[in-house]
């Protein structure tokens, strides 16, 4: 294959980055910027404005009979606001554990637990079969 500018990162450097990112603490410096940004603390990896994840809620009609996949989850923004603010059951994907472990954490305290499924992947290998989901976001990712 013929790869343009950076080489591709290989898997495990990868999944070290990943691994750092999330594991490292929150900090009160972080928290105003993501007050100051995102317009409230969600514990947010990304610049997802609670405007646009409104949004995102009203574009695609989510409800308390959907199933929305989120693509890149991190630690859960914006899907966990989507679903308690829709009741819609959310299956949230990314390959951090540790990311994944904050946003299990975030769900069971907002009391959605019983609505949200994390499942540890990658985007270029999502482990579902076709029109398992309503609706698909994924934001802050590239």
């Amino acid at each position: 294959a013929v790869h343009r500018g950076r080489p591709p990162m290989k898997r495990r450097d990868c999944e070290e980055r990943f691994r750092e990112r999330y594991s490292a603490p929150v900090v009160e410096a972080a928290l105003i910027v993501e007050r100051e940004t995102i317009g409230a603390n969600v514990g947010a990896n990304g610049y997802t404005t609670i405007a646009q994840a409104d949004l995102l809620a009203e574009r695609l009609s989510l409800n308390s009979r959907d199933m929305l996949l989120d693509i890149g989850s991190g630690r859960g923004w914006p899907a966990l606001y989507l679903a308690a603010r829709t009741g819609c059951r959310a299956v949230l994907t990314d390959p951090a554990a540790a990311a994944l472990q904050t946003a299990v954490r975030t769900a069971e305290a907002d009391g959605l637990a019983s609505r949200v499924s994390v499942i540890r992947a990658s985007a270029t290998h999502i482990p579902f079969v076709k029109r398992t989901f309503d609706a698909v976001t994924h934001t802050d990712t590239l």
